[in-house]
Protein backbone atom coordinates (compact mmCIF):
# COMPACT_ATOMS: atom_id res chain seq x y z
CA UNK A 1 0.00 0.00 0.00
CA UNK A 2 0.93 3.41 -0.80
CA UNK A 3 2.83 5.25 2.21
CA UNK A 4 0.92 8.57 3.52
CA UNK A 5 3.50 10.90 2.39
CA UNK A 6 3.01 9.33 -1.39
CA UNK A 7 -0.15 9.99 -0.80
CA UNK A 8 -0.35 13.68 0.09
CA UNK A 9 2.49 14.24 -2.01
CA UNK A 10 0.26 12.80 -5.00
CA UNK A 11 -2.96 14.85 -4.15
CA UNK A 12 -0.81 18.16 -4.21
CA UNK A 13 0.31 17.49 -7.45
CA UNK A 14 -3.15 16.71 -8.62
CA UNK A 15 -4.36 19.53 -7.42
CA UNK A 16 -1.78 22.01 -8.61
CA UNK A 17 -1.83 20.60 -12.28
CA UNK A 18 -5.29 21.17 -12.61
CA UNK A 19 -5.39 24.83 -10.68
CA UNK A 20 -2.16 25.26 -13.06
CA UNK A 21 -4.64 24.38 -15.95
CA UNK A 22 -7.60 26.28 -15.06
CA UNK A 23 -4.53 29.40 -14.94
CA UNK A 24 -3.22 28.44 -18.21
CA UNK A 25 -6.99 28.44 -19.81
CA UNK A 26 -7.56 32.00 -17.74
CA UNK A 27 -4.55 34.00 -18.71
CA UNK A 28 -4.81 32.49 -22.35
CA UNK A 29 -8.80 33.64 -22.23
CA UNK A 30 -7.89 36.94 -20.54
CA UNK A 31 -4.77 38.19 -21.93
CA UNK A 32 -6.61 36.93 -25.66
CA UNK A 33 -10.04 39.34 -24.68
CA UNK A 34 -7.18 42.43 -23.03
CA UNK A 35 -5.31 42.04 -26.16
CA UNK A 36 -8.22 41.88 -28.68
CA UNK A 37 -10.05 44.72 -27.02
CA UNK A 38 -6.67 46.52 -27.58
CA UNK A 39 -6.20 46.16 -31.06
CA UNK A 40 -9.86 47.67 -31.57
CA UNK A 41 -9.58 50.56 -29.28
CA UNK A 42 -6.21 51.47 -30.88
CA UNK A 43 -8.03 51.79 -34.29
CA UNK A 44 -10.81 54.06 -32.31
CA UNK A 45 -9.09 55.91 -30.16
CA UNK A 46 -5.67 57.97 -30.56
CA UNK A 47 -2.49 57.10 -29.37
CA UNK A 48 -2.76 60.16 -26.74
CA UNK A 49 -5.53 58.83 -25.11
CA UNK A 50 -3.55 55.32 -24.42
CA UNK A 51 -0.75 57.87 -22.41
CA UNK A 52 -2.92 59.23 -20.63
CA UNK A 53 -4.25 56.45 -19.30
CA UNK A 54 -0.62 55.18 -18.73
CA UNK A 55 -0.39 58.19 -16.31
CA UNK A 56 -3.73 57.11 -14.82
CA UNK A 57 -3.33 53.06 -14.20
CA UNK A 58 0.37 53.83 -13.07
CA UNK A 59 -1.07 56.14 -10.19
CA UNK A 60 -3.35 53.93 -9.33
CA UNK A 61 -1.54 50.65 -9.36
CA UNK A 62 1.52 52.91 -7.37
CA UNK A 63 -1.10 53.84 -4.74
CA UNK A 64 -2.03 49.57 -4.68
CA UNK A 65 0.90 48.87 -3.97
CA UNK A 66 2.43 51.25 -1.75
CA UNK A 67 -0.39 49.93 0.84
CA UNK A 68 0.31 46.35 -0.19
CA UNK A 69 0.27 44.57 3.07
CA UNK A 70 -0.04 40.82 1.48
CA UNK A 71 -3.58 39.69 2.44
CA UNK A 72 -4.16 37.42 -0.14
CA UNK A 73 -0.29 35.98 1.04
CA UNK A 74 -1.22 36.02 4.30
CA UNK A 75 -4.38 33.83 3.67
CA UNK A 76 -2.73 31.25 1.49
CA UNK A 77 0.04 31.12 4.08
CA UNK A 78 -1.40 31.32 7.25
CA UNK A 79 -2.36 28.32 9.26
CA UNK A 80 -5.56 30.63 10.54
CA UNK A 81 -6.01 31.07 6.23
CA UNK A 82 -9.44 29.40 6.79
CA UNK A 83 -10.63 30.85 10.22
CA UNK A 84 -13.75 33.17 10.15
CA UNK A 85 -12.46 35.56 12.35
CA UNK A 86 -9.29 36.17 10.31
CA UNK A 87 -10.54 36.05 7.16
CA UNK A 88 -13.03 38.86 8.43
CA UNK A 89 -10.02 40.71 9.98
CA UNK A 90 -8.46 40.81 7.05
CA UNK A 91 -11.38 41.58 4.26
CA UNK A 92 -12.39 44.76 7.38
CA UNK A 93 -8.82 45.65 6.59
CA UNK A 94 -9.15 45.61 2.99
CA UNK A 95 -11.91 47.96 3.03
CA UNK A 96 -10.19 50.46 5.42
CA UNK A 97 -7.33 50.41 2.35
CA UNK A 98 -9.71 50.59 -0.41
CA UNK A 99 -11.30 53.98 1.23
CA UNK A 100 -7.71 55.47 2.30
CA UNK A 101 -6.34 54.78 -1.39
CA UNK A 102 -9.54 56.54 -3.01
CA UNK A 103 -8.92 59.79 -0.71
CA UNK A 104 -5.26 59.61 -1.73
CA UNK A 105 -5.97 59.64 -5.78
CA UNK A 106 -8.71 62.38 -5.08
CA UNK A 107 -5.32 64.71 -3.91
CA UNK A 108 -3.28 63.67 -6.37
CA UNK A 109 -6.01 64.64 -9.16
CA UNK A 110 -6.24 67.87 -7.39
CA UNK A 111 -2.18 68.32 -7.52
CA UNK A 112 -2.32 67.51 -11.03
CA UNK A 113 -4.83 69.95 -11.89
CA UNK A 114 -2.79 72.86 -9.77
CA UNK A 115 0.03 71.68 -11.70
CA UNK A 116 -1.35 72.12 -15.12
CA UNK A 117 -2.83 75.46 -13.80
CA UNK A 118 0.12 76.59 -12.55
CA UNK A 119 2.03 75.63 -16.05
CA UNK A 120 4.76 72.83 -14.20
CA UNK A 121 5.04 70.75 -16.72
CA UNK A 122 5.83 71.33 -20.23
CA UNK A 123 3.20 71.82 -22.92
CA UNK A 124 4.29 68.73 -24.67
CA UNK A 125 4.59 66.01 -21.74
CA UNK A 126 1.90 63.51 -20.95
CA UNK A 127 1.48 65.10 -17.44
CA UNK A 128 0.19 68.24 -19.26
CA UNK A 129 -3.15 66.21 -21.11
CA UNK A 130 -6.00 68.02 -19.89
CA UNK A 131 -8.18 64.92 -19.08
CA UNK A 132 -5.72 63.32 -16.85
CA UNK A 133 -7.49 65.27 -13.12
CA UNK A 134 -10.19 63.86 -13.75
CA UNK A 135 -9.16 60.61 -15.46
CA UNK A 136 -7.21 60.00 -12.39
CA UNK A 137 -10.62 60.87 -9.81
CA UNK A 138 -12.90 58.42 -11.75
CA UNK A 139 -9.67 55.56 -11.71
CA UNK A 140 -9.68 55.97 -8.08
CA UNK A 141 -13.28 54.69 -7.26
CA UNK A 142 -11.94 51.10 -8.82
CA UNK A 143 -10.02 51.23 -4.96
CA UNK A 144 -12.68 51.43 -3.03
CA UNK A 145 -14.75 48.35 -4.89
CA UNK A 146 -12.13 45.97 -4.94
CA UNK A 147 -11.61 46.88 -0.90
CA UNK A 148 -14.91 44.59 -1.31
CA UNK A 149 -14.02 41.58 -2.61
CA UNK A 150 -14.53 38.37 -0.99
CA UNK A 151 -11.88 36.69 1.00
CA UNK A 152 -13.23 33.67 -0.48
CA UNK A 153 -11.95 34.04 -3.40
CA UNK A 154 -8.45 34.19 -1.49
CA UNK A 155 -9.37 30.59 0.34
CA UNK A 156 -10.48 29.13 -3.25
CA UNK A 157 -6.53 29.93 -4.17
CA UNK A 158 -5.42 28.75 -1.14
CA UNK A 159 -7.04 25.39 -2.01
CA UNK A 160 -6.19 25.20 -5.28
CA UNK A 161 -10.27 25.25 -6.05
CA UNK A 162 -9.41 27.50 -9.57
CA UNK A 163 -12.36 26.33 -11.32
CA UNK A 164 -14.97 29.28 -10.16
CA UNK A 165 -11.96 32.00 -9.31
CA UNK A 166 -10.89 31.47 -13.25
CA UNK A 167 -14.62 32.00 -14.27
CA UNK A 168 -15.44 35.09 -12.18
CA UNK A 169 -12.71 36.90 -13.84
CA UNK A 170 -12.91 35.72 -16.95
CA UNK A 171 -16.36 36.75 -16.85
CA UNK A 172 -15.94 40.24 -15.32
CA UNK A 173 -13.04 41.03 -17.68
CA UNK A 174 -15.84 39.81 -20.31
CA UNK A 175 -18.40 42.32 -19.23
CA UNK A 176 -15.37 45.19 -18.85
CA UNK A 177 -14.60 44.21 -22.42
CA UNK A 178 -17.97 44.54 -23.59
CA UNK A 179 -18.47 47.97 -21.85
CA UNK A 180 -15.40 49.48 -23.68
CA UNK A 181 -16.50 48.56 -27.06
CA UNK A 182 -19.72 49.68 -27.09
CA UNK A 183 -19.10 53.41 -25.01
CA UNK A 184 -15.79 53.53 -27.33
CA UNK A 185 -17.93 52.87 -30.20
CA UNK A 186 -20.04 55.45 -29.79
CA UNK A 187 -18.15 58.13 -27.94
CA UNK A 188 -14.41 57.40 -29.33
CA UNK A 189 -13.72 58.91 -25.47
CA UNK A 190 -11.24 57.89 -23.52
CA UNK A 191 -13.85 57.81 -20.65
CA UNK A 192 -14.63 54.05 -22.78
CA UNK A 193 -11.22 53.04 -21.06
CA UNK A 194 -12.19 54.37 -17.84
CA UNK A 195 -15.48 52.95 -17.26
CA UNK A 196 -14.67 49.67 -18.59
CA UNK A 197 -12.11 49.29 -15.69
CA UNK A 198 -14.86 50.02 -13.05
CA UNK A 199 -17.72 48.23 -14.74
CA UNK A 200 -15.25 45.33 -14.58
CA UNK A 201 -14.25 45.73 -11.10
CA UNK A 202 -17.68 45.92 -9.76
CA UNK A 203 -19.22 42.97 -11.70
CA UNK A 204 -15.74 40.69 -10.05
CA UNK A 205 -16.77 41.68 -6.69
CA UNK A 206 -20.06 40.91 -6.73
CA UNK A 207 -19.70 37.68 -8.34
CA UNK A 208 -17.19 36.96 -5.83
CA UNK A 209 -20.11 37.31 -2.51
CA UNK A 210 -22.62 35.44 -4.72
CA UNK A 211 -20.92 32.81 -6.90
CA UNK A 212 -18.45 31.55 -4.27
CA UNK A 213 -18.56 28.71 -1.88
CA UNK A 214 -17.42 29.72 2.01
CA UNK A 215 -18.23 32.24 4.93
CA UNK A 216 -19.59 35.44 3.75
CA UNK A 217 -17.93 38.57 5.25
CA UNK A 218 -18.58 40.76 7.86
CA UNK A 219 -17.13 43.63 9.35
CA UNK A 220 -15.50 42.25 12.33
CA UNK A 221 -12.03 43.34 14.62
CA UNK A 222 -9.51 40.45 16.15
CA UNK A 223 -6.26 41.36 17.95
CA UNK A 224 -4.82 38.47 17.33
CA UNK A 225 -5.25 38.19 13.71
CA UNK A 226 -4.72 41.60 12.91
CA UNK A 227 -1.56 41.35 14.87
CA UNK A 228 -0.58 38.53 12.30
CA UNK A 229 -1.55 40.42 9.66
CA UNK A 230 0.91 43.17 10.64
CA UNK A 231 3.72 40.73 11.49
CA UNK A 232 3.17 38.84 8.19
CA UNK A 233 2.90 42.18 5.82
CA UNK A 234 5.62 44.36 7.16
CA UNK A 235 7.98 42.87 5.01
CA UNK A 236 5.62 42.67 2.03
CA UNK A 237 4.28 46.28 2.65
CA UNK A 238 8.04 47.63 2.80
CA UNK A 239 8.43 45.19 -0.44
CA UNK A 240 5.46 46.60 -2.29
CA UNK A 241 6.19 50.24 -1.50
CA UNK A 242 9.74 49.97 -3.06
CA UNK A 243 8.70 47.49 -5.94
CA UNK A 244 6.01 49.86 -7.16
CA UNK A 245 8.56 52.78 -7.87
CA UNK A 246 10.83 49.87 -9.18
CA UNK A 247 8.20 48.34 -11.57
CA UNK A 248 6.65 51.72 -12.50
CA UNK A 249 9.37 53.92 -12.38
CA UNK A 250 9.89 53.78 -16.16
CA UNK A 251 6.67 55.39 -16.95
CA UNK A 252 6.77 58.02 -13.92
CA UNK A 253 10.04 59.51 -15.56
CA UNK A 254 8.73 58.65 -19.18
CA UNK A 255 5.49 61.03 -18.54
CA UNK A 256 8.06 63.61 -18.37
CA UNK A 257 10.56 62.82 -21.01
CA UNK A 258 7.81 61.76 -24.02
CA UNK A 259 5.00 63.27 -25.52
CA UNK A 260 1.37 62.19 -24.68
CA UNK A 261 1.48 60.18 -28.07
CA UNK A 262 5.02 58.59 -27.74
CA UNK A 263 3.88 57.43 -24.05
CA UNK A 264 0.76 55.94 -25.52
CA UNK A 265 3.04 53.58 -28.01
CA UNK A 266 5.27 52.72 -25.55
CA UNK A 267 2.58 51.75 -23.91
CA UNK A 268 1.69 49.18 -26.43
CA UNK A 269 5.22 47.46 -25.93
CA UNK A 270 4.15 47.87 -22.10
CA UNK A 271 1.33 45.62 -22.89
CA UNK A 272 2.63 43.03 -23.92
CA UNK A 273 5.16 42.13 -22.05
CA UNK A 274 3.37 43.12 -19.32
CA UNK A 275 0.67 40.17 -20.46
CA UNK A 276 3.56 37.20 -20.30
CA UNK A 277 4.34 38.95 -16.71
CA UNK A 278 0.82 38.63 -15.60
CA UNK A 279 0.88 34.98 -16.43
CA UNK A 280 4.25 34.43 -14.85
CA UNK A 281 3.00 36.45 -11.67
CA UNK A 282 -0.23 34.13 -11.88
CA UNK A 283 1.26 31.34 -12.00
CA UNK A 284 3.72 32.00 -8.71
CA UNK A 285 0.91 33.54 -6.90
CA UNK A 286 -1.97 31.19 -7.98
CA UNK A 287 -0.68 27.91 -7.90
CA UNK A 288 3.23 27.52 -7.20
CA UNK A 289 2.90 29.92 -3.58
CA UNK A 290 0.18 27.53 -2.26
CA UNK A 291 1.62 24.47 -3.56
CA UNK A 292 5.21 25.60 -2.18
CA UNK A 293 3.01 26.96 1.58
CA UNK A 294 1.68 23.70 2.07
CA UNK A 295 4.99 21.78 1.91
CA UNK A 296 6.05 24.38 4.47
CA UNK A 297 3.31 23.59 6.38
CA UNK A 298 3.90 20.14 6.45
CA UNK A 299 7.24 20.39 7.31
CA UNK A 300 8.49 18.66 3.95
CA UNK A 301 11.53 20.70 3.13
CA UNK A 302 12.61 17.84 0.44
CA UNK A 303 9.51 17.92 -1.30
CA UNK A 304 9.34 21.75 -1.41
CA UNK A 305 12.77 21.31 -2.81
CA UNK A 306 11.40 19.38 -5.74
CA UNK A 307 8.47 21.52 -6.33
CA UNK A 308 10.51 24.27 -6.73
CA UNK A 309 12.95 22.93 -8.75
CA UNK A 310 9.77 21.83 -11.58
CA UNK A 311 8.26 25.23 -11.24
CA UNK A 312 11.39 27.35 -12.08
CA UNK A 313 12.17 24.63 -15.34
CA UNK A 314 8.81 25.30 -16.68
CA UNK A 315 9.35 29.17 -16.39
CA UNK A 316 12.77 29.57 -17.35
CA UNK A 317 11.67 27.53 -20.11
CA UNK A 318 9.31 29.64 -20.96
CA UNK A 319 10.64 32.93 -20.47
CA UNK A 320 14.33 32.38 -22.07
CA UNK A 321 12.32 31.16 -25.36
CA UNK A 322 10.03 34.33 -25.13
CA UNK A 323 12.87 36.66 -24.92
CA UNK A 324 14.72 35.12 -27.96
CA UNK A 325 11.76 35.30 -29.87
CA UNK A 326 10.59 39.32 -29.37
CA UNK A 327 14.62 39.93 -29.13
CA UNK A 328 13.92 39.38 -33.23
CA UNK A 329 10.70 39.46 -34.17
CA UNK A 330 9.04 42.07 -31.99
CA UNK A 331 8.89 44.54 -35.64
CA UNK A 332 7.14 42.09 -37.38
CA UNK A 333 4.77 41.38 -34.37
CA UNK A 334 3.70 44.56 -33.92
CA UNK A 335 3.34 45.39 -37.49
CA UNK A 336 0.87 42.39 -37.64
CA UNK A 337 -1.29 43.89 -35.00
CA UNK A 338 -1.18 47.79 -34.99
CA UNK A 339 -1.33 50.53 -37.72
CA UNK A 340 1.77 52.72 -38.81
CA UNK A 341 1.28 54.95 -35.47
CA UNK A 342 2.62 52.52 -33.52
CA UNK A 343 5.43 50.95 -35.71
CA UNK A 344 7.77 52.49 -32.57
CA UNK A 345 6.81 50.23 -30.13
CA UNK A 346 8.68 47.15 -32.17
CA UNK A 347 12.01 48.40 -31.66
CA UNK A 348 10.87 49.31 -27.89
CA UNK A 349 9.81 45.96 -27.45
CA UNK A 350 12.62 43.78 -28.95
CA UNK A 351 14.84 45.65 -26.42
CA UNK A 352 12.21 45.40 -23.37
CA UNK A 353 12.25 42.05 -23.81
CA UNK A 354 15.71 40.85 -22.56
CA UNK A 355 13.62 41.74 -19.21
CA UNK A 356 12.48 38.58 -19.26
CA UNK A 357 16.17 36.84 -18.45
CA UNK A 358 15.47 37.79 -14.91
CA UNK A 359 12.07 37.68 -14.28
CA UNK A 360 12.03 34.72 -14.53
CA UNK A 361 13.44 34.41 -11.47
CA UNK A 362 10.83 35.67 -9.19
CA UNK A 363 9.87 32.32 -8.78
CA UNK A 364 11.92 32.67 -5.84
CA UNK A 365 10.20 34.98 -4.12
CA UNK A 366 7.03 32.33 -4.03
CA UNK A 367 10.04 29.86 -2.68
CA UNK A 368 10.49 32.99 0.27
CA UNK A 369 7.30 33.92 0.96
CA UNK A 370 6.29 30.46 1.76
CA UNK A 371 9.70 30.19 4.22
CA UNK A 372 8.19 33.47 5.89
CA UNK A 373 11.18 34.84 4.71
CA UNK A 374 9.77 38.35 3.04
CA UNK A 375 12.75 40.14 4.00
CA UNK A 376 14.60 38.84 1.00
CA UNK A 377 11.99 39.87 -1.25
CA UNK A 378 12.14 43.31 0.04
CA UNK A 379 15.80 43.84 -0.45
CA UNK A 380 15.25 42.74 -4.01
CA UNK A 381 12.84 45.39 -4.70
CA UNK A 382 15.11 47.58 -3.26
CA UNK A 383 17.95 46.88 -5.44
CA UNK A 384 15.22 46.70 -8.46
CA UNK A 385 14.43 50.31 -7.10
CA UNK A 386 17.73 51.60 -6.76
CA UNK A 387 19.18 50.39 -10.36
CA UNK A 388 16.30 51.90 -12.18
CA UNK A 389 16.29 55.54 -10.61
CA UNK A 390 20.15 55.31 -11.17
CA UNK A 391 19.99 54.36 -14.51
CA UNK A 392 16.88 56.17 -16.09
CA UNK A 393 17.69 59.74 -15.18
CA UNK A 394 21.81 59.75 -16.13
CA UNK A 395 20.62 57.50 -19.58
CA UNK A 396 18.17 60.06 -19.85
CA UNK A 397 20.47 62.88 -19.84
CA UNK A 398 23.13 60.79 -22.20
CA UNK A 399 20.78 59.59 -24.87
CA UNK A 400 17.58 60.24 -24.42
CA UNK A 401 14.52 58.42 -24.08
CA UNK A 402 16.32 55.49 -26.56
CA UNK A 403 18.97 54.87 -24.16
CA UNK A 404 16.78 55.08 -21.03
CA UNK A 405 14.63 52.24 -22.80
CA UNK A 406 17.81 50.33 -22.35
CA UNK A 407 17.48 50.92 -18.60
CA UNK A 408 14.58 49.63 -18.20
CA UNK A 409 15.16 45.92 -20.07
CA UNK A 410 18.55 45.92 -17.95
CA UNK A 411 17.73 47.48 -14.66
CA UNK A 412 17.07 43.81 -12.83
CA UNK A 413 20.48 42.26 -13.27
CA UNK A 414 22.05 43.47 -10.15
CA UNK A 415 19.21 41.32 -8.47
CA UNK A 416 20.69 37.88 -9.61
CA UNK A 417 23.54 38.48 -6.81
CA UNK A 418 20.76 38.45 -4.18
CA UNK A 419 18.62 35.52 -5.85
CA UNK A 420 21.07 32.92 -6.09
CA UNK A 421 23.25 34.09 -2.42
CA UNK A 422 20.06 33.33 -0.83
CA UNK A 423 19.50 30.57 -2.84
CA UNK A 424 22.49 28.87 -2.44
CA UNK A 425 21.76 29.74 1.60
CA UNK A 426 18.10 27.70 1.34
CA UNK A 427 19.85 24.61 -0.52
CA UNK A 428 18.25 26.05 -4.07
CA UNK A 429 20.70 26.77 -6.31
CA UNK A 430 22.04 24.21 -9.02
CA UNK A 431 24.46 26.22 -11.27
CA UNK A 432 23.72 23.27 -13.73
CA UNK A 433 20.36 23.80 -13.70
CA UNK A 434 21.09 27.48 -14.49
CA UNK A 435 23.27 26.57 -17.54
CA UNK A 436 21.26 23.31 -18.95
CA UNK A 437 18.39 25.89 -19.89
CA UNK A 438 20.07 29.06 -21.19
CA UNK A 439 20.27 27.60 -24.75
CA UNK A 440 16.45 28.13 -24.88
CA UNK A 441 17.06 31.59 -25.58
CA UNK A 442 18.97 30.98 -28.69
CA UNK A 443 16.48 28.24 -30.08
CA UNK A 444 13.96 31.41 -29.36
CA UNK A 445 16.09 33.85 -31.15
CA UNK A 446 16.54 31.20 -34.25
CA UNK A 447 12.80 30.57 -34.22
CA UNK A 448 11.98 34.63 -34.87
CA UNK A 449 14.27 34.73 -37.44
CA UNK A 450 13.24 31.88 -38.83
CA UNK A 451 9.62 33.26 -39.01
CA UNK A 452 10.71 36.76 -40.15
CA UNK A 453 12.17 36.11 -42.91
CA UNK A 454 9.58 33.70 -43.99
CA UNK A 455 6.78 36.52 -43.68
CA UNK A 456 9.50 38.95 -45.53
CA UNK A 457 10.44 35.95 -48.36
CA UNK A 458 6.59 35.94 -48.58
Amino acid sequence: MPSIEASAAVSLRSRAIWAGAWNLVSLLASQGMRLGGNLIMARLLLPEMFGVMVIAGTVSMLLHLLSDVGLRQNIIQSTRGDDPLFLNTAWTVQIVRGFVLFGLTLLLALAAWYAQRADLWPAESAYAAPELPMVLAATGLSAIIWGFQSTKIDVAVRTFQQKRVVLIELASQFIGLLAMLLIGYFTRSIWSLVLAGLISALAGTVLGHLAMHGHGNRLQWDRDALQELIVFGRWILLSSMVGVLAMYGDRMWFGASMTVAQLGVYSIAVLILGAIQTGLLRLGGSVALPAFSEAVREGDMARLKRLYYRFKLLVDLAMLFTCGVLLTASPLLIGWMYDERYAEAGPMLAILSLSFFTLRYTMAHQLWVALGLTKYQAMDNIIRLVSLWALLPLLLALGGVEYAIWGVALHTLPTLILVVCVNCKLGMFSLKRELLVLPMLAVGALFGVAVTHFFAWL
